[in-house]
């Protein structure tokens, strides 16, 4: 798959991520894509690393949504670290 895919795969994937971590970052559906298309190539190059695969050269499919999807989480979750918001389900 080339970076393209990767792209359009990281949009869908951070507009999942977006419904999947619920926070108060503000960053609506655009920032959340933007997040997503960081967090596929986050998750493309952690699966490589960790499984010795090469899901960037890899067929789209079901694994490559999780890859880019779980990615997408944590680029997520990190930003809301480092921006000091509150992330995840439960709000008080």
């Amino acid at each position: 798959m080339n970076i393209i895919a990767w792209i359009v795969l990281g949009a869908i994937a951070g507009y999942l991520a977006g419904f999947l971590v619920r926070g108060d970052e503000g960053l609506g559906v655009i920032g959340h894509i933007v997040l997503g298309i960081v967090g596929a190539l986050v998750g493309g190059f952690l699966a490589s690393v960790l499984f010795n695969t090469h899901p960037i050269d890899g067929a789209f499919d079901v694994g490559s949504i999780v890859t880019a999807t779980i990615g997408a989480i944590i680029v997520v979750l990190v930003f809301g670290a480092l921006t000091g918001t509150r992330t995840g389900r439960s709000r008080v």
